[in-house]
C-alpha cells in the first residue's frame, strides 16, 4: 500500500467511533474531557429518540440494556452533546433509538437529528438490537462466505436485519442513501485499519443504499480497547504511517464511579504526545476520499475483505 502523506505533516491518523450503547452523562463525560484535554477530536454517536420497542418486532429488545442509557431526549445529556459538537467533536448516528424502529420512527429520528445538530449525520454505525439495520447480519457477506456465516451462527442473523429490503415495513435504505455518507461495516483486530481495508471509504454496488462503507479496528470495551492501543501497537501505527478508526463503547468500563481507567488514560496521553492527526471519523474519511477518489469495490476486493473479516470472527467466536 502506498504511504499516505497526512495533512500538516502528521505521521499517522487516529480517531474513534463511539457507539452510544451503555452511555450515561456520568460515565462518558470524563472520557471526553480527557480526549479534549489531549487535543483529540473523535465521533460520538447518539440515539435521537427514546422510543419504545416495536410490539411487532420478531425479537424483543435485549433485557440487559440498562434503562438509564441516554438519548437526545435527556436535556442535560443533549446540552452536553451540543457543547461537544461546538468544541470540534462529530456527532454520529446509531439508529433512531436503542430498539427496533419502524420507517416512520426512523424518519422522525433522522429529522430530529437534523433539528438538533444542524444537518443529517455524516457517519453512522448499525446497532445490533435494531432490526432496521442496513445490510447487516448475513447480508454483510456474499456467496459461500454468507453460507459459512449462517452455519456458524445457526442462521440466527439470516434475514433478521431488513432496513435495505424495499418491501419491508422497516425499510429506510432510500433515506440512508440520501442523508448519510459513511456507514461502518467490518471490524478487524489490527490497529492499522488501512492494513485490513486500504480501499476505504468504498462504494459497494451490491449494497447500493449505502454511499460509502468504512472499516474499524476492534476495541468494543475497555480491555480490548487498551489491548489494541498498546504501546507496541501505537509505535507500529506510527512507523507504518497508517490510520486507525477505533470501534468502541465508551460506556463499557472506561469510567467507573467517576474515575477513568488508569491504563486507558496513560495510553491516550502517550498516543496524543505523538505526531498524529486526531480528527473525527468523517474528516478522516473525507480526506481519504479526496486522495483515493471515489472507489467502487471490485469483486476480488470484496471477496478478500469478506474472507478476512469472516476468518477473524470465526476465530474470535463472535457474530
Amino acid at each position: 500500500m502506498k504511504r499516505i502523506r497526512w495533512p500538516e505533516g502528521k505521521a499517522f491518523a487516529f480517531t474513534i467511533f463511539d457507539d452510544t450503547d451503555l452511555a450515561t452523562l456520568a460515565n462518558i463525560r470524563p472520557v471526553y474531557d480527557l480526549l479534549a484535554e489531549c487535543g483529540m477530536r473523535t465521533t460520538k454517536s447518539v440515539w435521537p429518540l427514546n422510543a419504545s420497542p416495536l410490539i411487532s418486532s420478531s425479537r424483543a429488545a435485549s433485557p440487559l440494556l440498562p434503562v438509564e442509557e441516554a438519548s437526545c431526549e435527556d436535556k442535560d445529556y443533549l446540552d452536553w452533546l451540543l457543547g461537544l459538537k461546538r468544541s470540534g467533536f462529530e456527532i454520529g448516528y446509531h439508529m433512531a433509538a436503542r430498539f427496533t424502529s419502524s420507517r416512520e420512527t426512523t424518519i422522525r429520528g433522522l429529522n430530529r437529528f437534523e433539528e438538533l445538530f444542524g444537518g443529517p449525520p455524516s457517519a453512522m454505525a448499525n446497532h445490533s438490537d435494531c432490526e432496521e439495520n442496513i445490510y447487516w447480519g448475513s447480508d454483510r457477506l456474499s456467496g459461500l462466505r454468507r453460507i459459512i456465516y449462517n452455519l456458524a451462527t445457526r442462521f440466527r442473523f439470516d434475514g433478521r436485519y431488513r432496513g435495505h429490503v424495499e418491501s419491508d415495513p422497516l425499510f429506510w435504505g432510500d433515506l440512508c442513501h440520501d442523508k448519510i455518507t459513511y456507514v461502518r461495516n467490518f471490524v478487524f483486530k489490527d490497529i492499522n485499519t488501512l492494513n485490513a481495508c486500504p480501499i476505504m471509504p468504498y462504494h459497494d454496488p451490491q449494497r447500493p443504499f449505502v454511499p460509502f462503507w468504512f472499516a474499524s479496528s476492534e476495541g468494543p470495551e475497555i480491555k480490548s480497547f487498551n489491548r489494541c492501543l498498546s504501546e507496541e501497537n501505537q509505535d507500529r501505527l506510527e512507523a507504518e504511517g497508517g490510520a486507525c478508526i477505533m470501534y468502541t463503547h465508551f460506556g463499557a468500563g472506561f469510567c467507573r464511579n467517576g474515575r477513568l481507567d488508569n491504563r486507558f488514560e496513560t495510553l491516550i496521553k502517550r498516543l496524543t504526545s505523538k505526531n498524529g492527526w486526531f480528527v473525527p471519523v468523517s474528516d478522516l474519511l473525507d480526506f481519504l476520499r479526496r486522495i483515493n477518489e471515489t472507489h467502487t469495490i471490485t469483486n476480488r476486493e470484496r471477496s478478500h475483505l469478506e474472507w478476512t473479516w469472516l476468518k477473524h470472527k470465526l476465530r474470535a467466536g463472535r457474530s
